[in-house]
């Protein structure tokens, strides 16, 4: 969607009557901007709430067998209150989207995508569509080095030289900016937890 329709779609994500997994996916999905199977996938034993990050494991990640590598996401505390929304439900479960059918496994990335469908998104948005939508608007503002969203977007160097030198994952401007973001987003549509 548009960043103009960006508060509307929150509303309707925050408001969504299914079940309380699938709108915390949502929620965490819009802040966070990783994949939708890696948020699908997440697992409480790969959160660091001490260092604020959430460490993806390498098989969690997109890529080639031997050129994946784990990646650090930083958290903002308003994306911890909303995972901690799942810990009395999924708290004993090895995921934290963990499927009520059969808990040992986790939701569905369509369980997400459904959802977006159900409240009225059917062809304008997907889950993987906050990926741009984020980009978008992190680097329209101008805040934020590309290099930065880049790397919170795990996307590999396209210049193979360059990427074979430029190891740099920006982390401290990536928690900066995934504050920024965390804090646009409620400056949008506050979230009542």
């Amino acid at each position: 969607v548009p960043k103009q329709e960006l508060p509307e779609l929150l509303r309707q994500i925050y408001a969504y009557w299914g079940d309380l997994v699938t709108r915390v996916g949502l929620m965490v999905q819009s802040r966070v901007f990783v994949r939708p199977i890696e948020v699908v996938s997440m697992k409480w034993t790969d959160l660091r709430p001490d260092d604020g990050v959430w460490v993806i494991p390498e098989e969690d990640m997109k890529g080639e067998e031997g050129e994946r590598k784990p990646h650090v996401v930083p958290l903002p505390p308003r994306v911890w209150q909303i995972i901690e929304l799942l810990r009395p439900l999924n708290g004993e479960h090895v995921y934290v989207f963990a499927s009520m059918d059969n808990p040992k496994k986790p939701i569905s990335t369509n369980a997400l995508l459904f959802a977006l469908y159900r409240v009225g998104y059917r062809g304008r948005m997907t889950t993987h569509g906050f990926r741009a939508v984020a980009s978008t608007i992190l680097n329209e503002s101008g805040l934020w080095h590309k290099d930065a969203v880049e790397r919170q977007l795990a996307h590999k160097e396209k210049d193979e030289v360059r990427g074979a030198y430029n190891r740099a994952e920006h982390f401290e401007e990536r928690k900066r900016m995934m504050q920024w973001w965390s804090d646009y987003l409620d400056d949008l549509v506050p979230l009542d937890l």
